[in-house]
């Protein structure tokens, strides 16, 4: 019995649905309790899966990074290899070219004593046409001996002559020769150095066309570990909050019965209080009643059997408030909707100076923490006429509240600041009807509950 009128008293507590006492029985308000924490289980649960889901991927990423990296650092070394044979070949290149300066020194050198050559033998054939031809001259040179001695002496200078004019040709030939070959040789070795050089440097191109890939695949990676990492921290800090929010339910739970609990015992203090009071004033009237004449004393018992009981007073309202308030002072900047390409999932309060920021109604703070993008945060769990509620005040200069503490509506939360992801000194404030989580699906507009 005294667990059916506990059941009764959470009942019109917390209102639950909007059902009468007598149409909700301690099994539906239990079960819709329970649905209230399993659905932050679920998001526990999912979250977790995501989490790991990530981890798995940022693993596979790593794996591949490792790849890559290591192609890259044999590109690496062969660009360095390719670059070393351009430079040994540079250094062939440009001492051919000193060779080549030098063969030209040698050239030139060959190609003035050709010239003299050539001057030499124009200017012999110009004298020996002078003089009516070769055959003319020697036979002159024979005929004017005086002795047979002169005689051999002359032939012998004809033919020194003759094998001096020879040499001559031969070297005049044999230099040509040489400077055709020499040319042919450095021209040939330097087209041979030229086209290495060329060859080493499209491979360069080529090493260095891939390793450009690479470091765009690798820059491609290192983008999607930090995506990934930035989703991490996100899970973790949903993570988080979804198991401050379990907690925080089950304090609002345990506010809840103990608010009805007391309500149960004024209740009861109440009854008793009237039923003290009924039996007081008929005793009254019972002993006024033996004192009086007896005509007087039968129609005093007549009219006091036939009045009715006195009415126990109900139950007083339960303590906990029932609307939210505005959380702080200033015009709204900012409503719920799509904004800059994203959902802006409450509205923003802005204002300058020193503005206090309150609870917006009575609740558990389900955590209170500096947040990568919210700032100094506090959220706050609710339970308001059997729906469970969170509301969020984000980018607060300080942090007056603990993770965990009751409030009350009104209580002083913080200071309105610029911390976070934030333009400018303003309070981004969310209510979610239910659970909050990471894609903020239970975001309702705050508009339609503040007064």
């Amino acid at each position: 019995m005294k667990r059916k009128i506990l059941a009764t008293a959470l009942t019109l507590t917390l209102g639950l649905s909007g059902l009468t006492t007598a149409a909700l029985p301690q099994t539906t308000e239990a079960a819709n309790l329970d649905d209230q924490l399993n659905n932050v289980k679920e998001k526990q649960s999912s979250n977790q899966e995501e989490l790991e889901q990530k981890e798995s991927e940022l693993a596979d990423v790593k794996a591949e990074q490792e790849d890559v990296r290591a192609e890259i650092e044999q590109l690496n070394k062969e660009v360095a290899e390719t670059d070393e044979k351009i430079s040994v070949k540079e250094k062939e290149i440009k001492d051919t070219n000193a060779e080549i300066d030098q063969l030209k020194e040698e050239i030139s050198a060959l190609e003035d004593r050709i010239a003299e050559r050539d001057k030499l033998l124009k200017d012999r054939i110009r004298s020996m046409q002078q003089n009516g031809g070769g055959t003319v001259d020697y036979m002159e040179v024979l005929l004017g001996a005086t002795d047979f001695g002169d005689l051999v002496e002359r032939v012998l200078a004809l033919n020194t002559i003759a094998d001096q004019d020879k040499k001559i040709l031969e070297e005049h030939k044999a230099d040509k020769q040489a400077v055709e070959e020499k040319k042919a040789q450095v021209e040939d070795k330097l087209a041979s150095l030229e086209e290495n050089k060329a060859e080493l440097e499209d491979l360069k191109k080529e090493l260095d066309s891939k390793k450009a890939q690479k470091d765009k695949l690798m820059k491609s990676l290192e983008e999607e570990e930090g995506d990934l990492h930035n989703h991490m921290m996100d899970l973790n800090e949903t993570a988080e909050l979804l198991a401050a929010q379990e907690k925080a339910v089950k304090q609002e739970i345990k506010r809840a019965e103990e608010a009805a609990r007391k309500a149960e015992e004024e209740r009861k203090a109440a009854a008793k209080a009237a039923k003290e009071k009924a039996e007081a004033e008929a005793q009254a009237k019972k002993e006024a009643a033996a004192s009086s004449s007896k005509s007087s004393s039968s129609n005093s018992s007549s009219s006091s059997n036939s009045a009715p009981a006195p009415t126990p007073e109900p139950a007083p309202a339960p303590s906990s408030n029932a609307t939210f308030i505005k959380p702080a002072a200033g015009p709204i900047t900012s409503g719920l909707g799509r904004r800059w390409g994203t959902f802006h999932a409450g509205i923003d309060i802005a204002q300058g100076g020193q503005n206090p920021v309150s609870a917006a109604a009575d609740g558990t703070v389900l955590r209170s923490y500096h947040s990568d993008s919210y700032g100094n945060v506090v959220f706050l769990t609710h339970s308001i006429n059997g729906q469970m509620y969170t509301t969020v005040y984000a980018h607060m200069q300080n942090r007056a509240v603990s993770t965990g503490q009751s409030v009350s509506q009104g209580t002083y939360l913080g200071t309105m600041g610029n911390t976070g992801h934030s333009t400018g000194q303003h309070l981004h404030f969310e209510i979610h009807k239910g659970s909050w989580n990471s894609s903020k699906s239970n975001a309702v507009d705050p508009m339609n509950y503040i007064r």
